[in-house]
């Protein structure tokens, strides 16, 4: 893991943050590390996990708040923000990111073995930390999962038709990147979608999503990433995931969230076994958008109580 440079980006009144890499086999995956002098060497580190087409700047506020506790380390998954990009002819598959945290914990996080870390999550992030804890429970303290919980099902029958839309895609590839004039540009471009965001928010996540080019910037993000996963789990596999989950796990729902609509969840949560659940206010990214401090008093608490 190697220490680059302090953060471009930076809030008033917040400690910086360093630009981190971690080389793995196949792949080269950067982040970001706010440090504890004053924490015990005993703390365990705490692992943060971004959405879709976000980057580690999603925790600009939540990552200072957390370093209080713990060193601090939120990681830009496999085409995302500054981290490399999949080999050409290789899909972005859910359980390659969960395959991608593990190599990162057993490399970098672990002693004689164990590796005890915290994990947490948003959105896609929040599915492969759940997805991990739940494949090897010896190796997480708490998961926090913030408006996610369980992957995206699809029913057994989409399956087929689900692999076409797939190689369909895969096929007649991602089309010519727009160039942005300005990065204020991209980010109004990034206010829209599934996912609004406020302006101020926007430009908190874009500037690392982009790279210049000739009369602008382009996305750096990987255009693969937009492409139909091939294969996607059905609920039953969903709910056994959630079921092996043996980790204190808290759940942050936002009452605007993407999820706030989904029927199916209170099913969801019941198989977890060792879950709390807390409401806060805001929208899908309620850890960085709008009014935080109900986000960051809830996993700064569960993340300390022993």
């Amino acid at each position: 893991m190697n220490d680059a440079s302090v953060c471009d980006r930076t809030r008033s009144g917040v400690s910086q943050c360093s630009e981190r890499t971690w080389s793995l086999n196949n792949i080269d995956l950067a982040g970001l590390s706010w440090s504890c002098p004053g924490c015990a060497s005993k703390t365990p580190p705490t692992l943060l996990l971004h959405g879709w087409l976000d980057n580690s700047l999603t925790f600009e506020k939540l990552g200072p708040t957390l370093a209080e506790l713990s060193d601090v380390h939120a990681i830009d998954m496999a085409g995302h923000g500054k981290s490399g990009h999949r080999p050409a002819g290789q899909s972005y598959l859910l359980m390659d990111y969960v395959a991608d945290l593990a190599e990162v914990i057993d490399r970098y996080f672990s002693e004689q073995g164990t590796a005890p870390v915290d994990l947490v999550g948003h959105s896609l992030g929040g599915i492969v930390c759940g997805l991990y804890a739940a494949a090897f429970p010896e190796n997480v303290r708490r998961l926090v999962m913030i408006d996610s919980i369980g992957a995206i099902s699809r029913p057994v029958s989409e399956t087929v038709p689900q692999l076409r839309r797939s190689i369909k895609k895969r096929l007649n590839g991602s089309g010519k990147s727009v160039v942005y004039p300005d990065l204020a540009t991209a980010a109004r471009a990034r206010e829209g979608g599934v996912s609004p965001l406020s302006h101020e928010a926007a430009l908190t996540l874009v500037p690392r999503n982009m790279e210049p080019v000739d009369g602008g910037y382009v996305w750096r993000t990987d255009p693969r990433l937009r492409h139909p996963s091939p294969l996607m789990m059905c609920e039953e596999q969903v709910l056994a995931t959630l079921e092996a989950i043996e980790t204190p796990t808290l759940f942050v729902r936002a009452e605007k969230g993407l999820l706030s609509y989904r029927k199916g969840l209170e099913d969801r949560a019941s198989r977890i076994s060792h879950l709390d659940t807390v409401d806060v206010p805001g929208g899908h990214h309620c850890h960085l958008d709008g009014e935080t401090h109900a986000v960051e008093e809830a996993v700064g608490a569960f993340l300390s109580d022993e």
